[in-house]
């Protein structure tokens, strides 16, 4: 009877010890795994675990300054004050907005998008309800926290443009992102990502976005399993952008606007040697801090309807018929070309008959034998005629494009124009059509097709000045290191031909006959030259000729002449150009010469230029405005002069 027990145990025995070695081997696999797991991969799986943990959040860096050439803010960055509100600790949205209503101002077209955008979100997202508080208004909400569940004070920055409208079509202004400017952007930065994110729109403030805007720092958070923030733990601040200073005096600036207000206008200052623009003045201006959160609808249509286009930077993106102001240009080309000299006088009866049509001048009765100075002092159109003709359209045009007219000159600035200056093949190319000799006079006396910006005529201006290559610039240091704009390069025109048209221009402004002699500077060490100019924006039928040319100021706004105006100071030692171009504003004489020159005397003398450097018969007037305001003021227009060219 034992064996049976015996062999029983022997049999549990040995099942006892397959099983053993089958959980053996169990257990061997288990730490065998569990030591590749914690020693052999351990760095791996830490580093996902803390992942889990942790989240980066960016931060924005400080936008980069934009100063004037003094160091003056154009462009600034100032302390926002925002309420945010988070869904989950909030409760009831709608009653926590309603008690913060009572706080601060809070409209209900804001109210609704602040619930759409809450609801949209993730609970524990916070979502801005308001920006731009004071300090007392913060406080308040600060103060009745308690009772304002889920909504939290914070502080930003934000752009500010200090000087409003002062260089507000050239520093340009900055928004938020939009889906637009992230499908066209050419850069992946993933600043643009964050919420309210503002980045340049125009101006200098989008042409050069990448140095303003910086790169972004970084914080590092602790976040639960449903993502909700735990705590900060570590941060490291983003790279300011770059401060840019600019050519611009906003001083000189801020006058320019001032003189010419009440007019759809723009000039533009350089400084003749180095180039820098001093001013870049387009009027009317508008106030860029308008669109930093958005315009709303009914400003941005008053400012779009405007007749005189407020957003217009016409300084560098409007395109106006020279007029006479072209006429350096033909003359120029003419006596390069070797078929004009001082001595060649052309007769003009008023008018220049080609074939059966008759090219008038601005003077009805004609301005007899003329000369060269003589048609750039009285600006005979007939001469001109005359020397277009036989000079030809392909000179003429060459020689603008060498004077910097009919080419866009390269600034941080966006819709700069190149203007035209049309020749037979442009004409062909365009219109499909043959150019004529009539086209070749409306060109010799800048009408036609010829068009330029302000910014060109007073690059012409300081080329014909200097005699060289003067290239227009904006930006003047980059975080305090200046931008060499180097030695402009000769022009290679001849000193004789250039001297014939600077003594044309002088006797424009400093001969009792010349077109602009009521607006000269009395100075003789800040003698002035220029040249006046009309452009046409209508046709004149010859009925109307016949019965008498209706005048600028009997005519609908829209439908007079420009008035434009360059000239350089002092004549004798150049060191700024202006040119001035109103829009409608009828002769240039009497519309643009006026305003050019108390502009230049602005620039050569300061804020309150001396009596004696204005011209006798305004100097009364001055003084007596001066002693009625204690700011200086840009004087009256002077009376008289003629009222063309």
């Amino acid at each position: 009877m034992r064996r049976p027990t015996i062999n029983m145990q022997v049999r549990m025995t040995r099942r006892g010890l397959v099983l053993m070695g089958a959980q053996l081997a169990v257990v061997a696999g288990l730490g065998a795994r569990m030591r590749q797991l914690q020693v052999q991969e351990a760095d791996r799986y830490r580093m996902l675990a803390e992942e889990n943990r942790m989240n980066i959040r960016l931060l924005a860096p400080a936008r980069g300054l934009i100063l004037d050439r003094n160091g003056i803010a154009l462009a600034e960055n100032r302390q926002n004050y925002r309420v945010v509100i988070i869904r989950e600790q909030a409760g009831d949205v709608a009653a926590v907005l309603d008690k913060l209503a009572r706080l601060i101002p809070l409209s209900d077209d804001r109210r609704e998008k602040v619930l759409k955008e809450v609801a949209r979100r993730a609970a524990f997202v916070p979502v801005t309800v308001t920006e731009r508080l004071s300090w007392e208004e913060i406080a308040r909400v600060a103060g009745n926290a308690p009772a304002l569940p889920g909504v939290l004070p914070e502080v930003g920055l934000t752009r500010h443009y200090p000087q409003q409208d002062v260089g507000a079509h050239v520093v340009g202004y900055v928004g938020p992102v939009s889906e637009r400017d992230l499908e066209h952007a050419e850069d992946r930065d993933p600043l643009l990502q964050i919420p309210d994110f503002q980045i340049g729109k125009t101006g200098i403030e989008v042409r050069e976005e990448q140095a303003l805007r910086g790169s972004a720092g970084a914080s590092r958070i602790e976040v639960n399993a449903l993502g909700r923030v735990m705590r900060e733990l570590d941060r490291r601040e983003g790279t300011p952008g770059r401060d840019l200073h600019l050519t611009l005096d906003s001083e000189l600036q801020a006058y320019a606007l001032e003189r010419m207000a009440g007019e759809s206008a723009a000039t533009v200052v350089m400084d003749v040697r180095t180039g820098g623009i001093l001013a870049s003045a387009s009027a009317p201006g508008f106030d860029p801090n308008a669109f930093v959160f958005g315009i709303n609808y009914d400003n941005w249509n008053t400012l779009l309807n405007d007749p005189f286009r407020p957003l217009s930077n016409k300084a560098v993106s409007g395109a106006y018929p020279p007029g006479s102001t072209y006429k350096m240009a033909v003359a120029l080309a003419a006596l390069e070309a070797g078929v004009l000299d001082s001595k060649r006088t052309v007769w003009c009866p008023g008018y220049y008959q080609l074939g059966n049509r008759r090219f008038h001048c601005w003077k009805r009765g004609g301005h007899g034998h003329v000369n060269l100075q003589v048609g750039l002092e009285q600006s005979c159109d007939v001469y001109y005629y005359d020397t277009a003709r036989e000079v030809g359209v392909e000179r003429i045009s060459a020689m603008a494009n060498r004077l910097g007219v009919g080419i866009p000159h390269e600034l941080p600035l966006p819709a700069i124009t190149a203007g035209l200056t049309p020749t037979g093949a442009w004409k062909q190319a365009k219109y499909g059509d043959a150019w004529r000799i009539g086209d070749t006079l409306n060109a010799g006396i800048g009408q036609g097709y010829v068009l330029a910006s302000p910014l060109q005529l007073a690059v012409m201006t300081a080329r014909i000045a200097t005699g060289r290559a003067v290239v227009p610039t904006l930006i003047r240091a980059v975080d305090g290191r200046p931008v060499d704009p180097g030695e402009a390069p000769d022009l290679g025109l001849g000193s004789t031909a250039l001297s014939f048209v600077r003594d044309g221009m002088y006797q424009v402004v400093n001969n009792r006959r010349g077109t602009a002699y009521k607006a000269r500077i009395a100075d003789p060490e800040n003698e002035m030259a220029g040249k006046t100019g009309t452009s046409q924006v209508r046709n004149i039928t010859v009925e109307e000729r016949a019965r008498g040319v209706v005048r600028n100021e009997d005519l609908p706004w829209n439908r007079r002449d420009h008035g434009l105006f360059v000239c350089y100071a002092p004549y004798n030692n150049p060191r700024y150009a202006v040119a001035t171009v109103v829009e409608h504003g009828g002769g240039g004489s009497s519309a643009a010469a006026p305003v050019a020159r108390d502009i230049m005397m602005r620039a050569l003398y300061g804020p309150v230029p001396p009596l004696a450097a204005y011209p006798p018969g305004e100097r009364d007037e001055i003084e007596r405005r001066r002693a009625e305001e204690p700011q200086p003021q840009g004087p009256e227009r002077p009376e008289g002069g003629s009222d063309r060219a």
